[in-house]
């Protein structure tokens, strides 16, 4: 038996060529390859031996020859190819062990040049790979470390079955597929919308089950090239049992709501919308307050603070039950408080690096396909707010309505915040009437709603709304504006001498 080895993952590589060389495996093999194997004394040699050909241009041709390509390629069970095999003196290869260059950790290093990330492409390994798989009937193909051992032991009982064969083709293929969607997405840079796309992902492992019991469930991370923000599938879990489906789906919505804000925040989420959210620079009072804007909703849900978690707020969120805790990290402290709920589950993850921002793209499956959008982020630059009543806010008003349009993005249209002293007193969400909204965040707030600011996540499109708002004691509206009756709406904000801000950018959130 013969076998090509050349990998750049060198993880468990010289045991697994050891056990082969006692299996009487003969091995070809190059460059660093070849010296690490070399270099514990086992026999291996080089794949000149086989092509009768130096390498050549640095190395970037070394395998692209006949002679190797043909011993992979050529089907066992047809004469005609053993006939042709033996004509031109190509000796069969019976194994391919191959994993490739590191591009993705080439690329996500900063300032790596364009050079650098092409010398990284791997245009043997992949070719390789492709013949070994196509062939995989008679040629073992080996991409994956962790299925060394298992070789080993089929080859030991002497045979590796066919169905055995074609998962090892299988997970080659993917293997160099996922290799090759990171290399057009380095290509492709920020053009976030190319005429063909392909996503690489791999499992992490698998859940208990999806949102509801009889649903099968697995979480996998995404293969992205360059430098992005870490993402929930890098979260750390320090304490509790494992995640479930709807654990993820209220982490990133707990998360990515606290990280939109840049001052000291708290945001507390249930089923997927803020029940509690205050940004507050004393965390342990932005806790109270975020707390207080629904207690009742708050139990069992899920607390998110971006910054560290102190021995003073742990003790506060220690008198609530939660299923989850966030943050990017605890005191020593903190951690000892929390970690006696064996059922909380405890995580940390680092804040992302641009207010809620967690990539270019945000993918929503459709029957058939994916509908493809930009995340709904937009600078400071690109936000100019435009007061349109009678009366300015106050400063007062300015920072709420501002807290308020930050947050109504993160709940489902149609959205309503009420907010006040940077915090959410009431929201409506999800309702296909406006007015309805509004009703449900004034009966929310009840009467902390005197002296309040409103946000709607979209224009408002009759004056009704307004007229609700002000009869429930808000004193200033931000909205999108853009409606065909603007001036009707604007004229009952004048009427309740309220504040009316428009801000031209929408928040639909389905």
């Amino acid at each position: 038996m013969r076998a090509i080895v050349s990998v750049s993952n060198k993880s468990g590589l010289v045991d697994f060529v050891s056990k082969l060389r006692d299996l009487n495996v003969e091995i070809f093999s190059t460059g660093g390859t070849k010296k690490a194997i070399s270099a514990e004394g086992i026999t291996v040699h080089s794949i000149s031996e086989i092509t009768g050909f130096p390498e050549i241009l640095d190395g970037r041709v070394k395998t692209l020859h006949p002679m190797v390509h043909g011993g992979i390629l050529a089907r066992r069970d047809l004469p005609q190819h053993m006939t042709e095999l033996s004509k031109n003196k190509i000796e069969p290869i019976d194994m391919v062990v191959v994993n490739l260059y590191p591009f993705v950790q080439t690329v996500a290093k900063a300032n790596v040049s364009l050079e650098e990330a092409l010398e990284n492409i791997d245009i043997g390994g992949p070719t390789m790979i492709r013949a070994a798989a196509k062939n995989f009937p008679s040629v073992l193909v080996i991409v994956d470390p962790e299925d060394y051992d298992v070789i080993l032991d089929k080859l030991r009982q002497g045979k590796v079955s066919i169905e055995e064969r074609k998962k090892l083709a299988q997970k080659a293929f993917q293997h160099v597929a996922m290799y090759d969607t990171a290399i057009a997405q380095y290509l492709r840079g920020t053009d976030g919308f190319p005429q063909d796309m392909t996503i690489a992902m791999k499992k992490l492992y698998d859940l208990r089950y999806g949102e509801n019991p009889h649903q099968k469930a697995a979480i996998y991370a995404e293969q992205t090239v360059g430098q992005r923000p870490p993402g929930m599938t890098s979260v750390q879990l320090l304490n509790g049992p494992e995640l479930s489906f709807n654990n993820f789906l209220d982490l990133e919505a707990a998360w990515s709501t606290a990280c939109d804000f840049t001052d000291p925040t708290i945001a507390i989420i249930k089923h997927n919308n803020a029940c509690g959210l205050c940004s507050n620079k004393d965390l342990v009072e932005a806790y109270k307050r975020a707390l207080a804007g629904d207690p009742v909703s708050a139990f069992g849900g899920i607390v998110a603070c971006n910054r560290h978690i102190d021995l003073a707020l742990a003790t506060e969120i220690d008198k609530t039950h939660y299923d989850a805790i966030i943050a990017p990290g605890y005191t020593d402290e903190a951690f000892d408080i929390f970690k006696r709920k064996k059922s909380l589950r405890l995580l940390s993850l680092p804040v992302l690096s641009q207010q809620g921002k967690t990539g270019n793209i945000d993918l929503r499956p459709i029957s058939g396909g994916f509908m493809v959008q930009e995340q709904d982020y937009y600078t400071e630059e690109e936000f100019k707010p435009k007061t349109v009543s009678k009366r300015e806010p106050t400063k007062d008003e300015m920072r709420d309505m501002l807290f308020a349009w930050r947050a109504v993005k993160h709940i489902k249209s149609n959205g309503i915040v009420l907010a006040k002293d940077n915090t959410l007193l009431g929201m409506g969400t999800g309702q296909p009437n406006r007015v309805v909204s509004v009703e449900l965040s004034l009966k929310r707030a009840g009467k902390a709603a005197k002296g309040s600011v409103l946000a709607s996540d979209a224009m408002i499109p009759f004056p009704d709304t307004v007229e609700v708002a002000a009869q429930g004691g808000v004193t200033a509206v931000i909205q999108t504006g853009g409606s065909v009756r603007d001036k009707e709406v604007l004229e009952t904000a004048d009427k309740y001498n309220m504040a009316m801000v428009l801000t031209g950018i929408r928040h639909f959130k389905h």
